[in-house]
């Protein structure tokens, strides 16, 4: 690979955010008189934006989409306070992702961040964790008209920087980031260590172990 840029996932690639995900959604669901979920439920429901964590959550099904009701509006209302109260609580970043983050960014390569959590969410965390200005661009899942699996964040990206998508890793632990990748003519690395499931399945260049085999590539 000929690799001049790289394009991260936020949740479950770069940080661990489920303990405060799941205590947002928990808390919401507490306030409408509901039970709380196993954390590794809510972690499951994760990928495709808060809209649908809240749909799945309210509803406790995989199944459920967003579709604006009035209690599904209610629920988008009280998840959106209690997030936003603690976006960084327990949220911590994954093994040797500073460390790879600094390499990379000494090496010259620009880095992207392309996630499907809200631009309300994601600025904020990101300044929170103290990396913000480490990521050149920053595509969140409302900063376009479409988010992944569309190739359009990652094409985005790769304009704004100046480069081919074929020149751009993209590295990420669902099946959204690798069919956005795939559709955007990006390579692709699947982190094994985050939310996504069946991984060797869904066609990514490599499967890592380990944030810091991404070096391989450049060293």
């Amino acid at each position: 690979m000929d690799i001049k840029a790289f394009a991260f996932d936020l949740d479950g690639t770069l940080v661990d955010s489920i303990a405060d995900l799941a205590r947002a959604a928990n808390a919401a669901r507490a306030d409408m008189a509901l039970a709380p979920l196993a954390q590794s439920t809510v972690a499951s429901y994760v990928g495709d934006g808060a809209s649908s964590l809240v749909a799945r959550t309210l509803a406790d099904s995989h199944a459920a989409e967003y579709t604006g009701t009035a209690l599904q509006k209610e629920a988008m209302a009280l998840f959106d306070r209690h997030y936003k109260q603690g976006l960084s609580i327990d949220t911590t970043f994954y093994p040797q992702v500073q460390m790879t983050l600094s390499r990379l960014h000494e090496l010259g390569f620009p880095l992207a961040i392309v996630t499907n959590k809200p631009e309300r969410y994601t600025l904020p965390l990101l300044r929170e964790l103290g990396v913000s200005e480490r990521f050149e661009v920053v595509v969140a899942g409302d900063t376009l008209t479409e988010k992944k699996p569309s190739a359009m964040p990652l094409l985005h990206v790769a304009q704004a920087l100046n480069i081919s998508p074929e020149e751009m890793l993209m590295v990420g632990d669902s099946k959204n980031d690798v069919l956005a990748a795939h559709a955007a003519g990006c390579p692709v690395v699947a982190v094994s260590y985050g939310y996504g499931s069946n991984l060797d399945d869904l066609g990514a260049d490599r499967v890592i172990h380990h944030f810091a085999d991404l070096l391989e590539f450049v060293d």
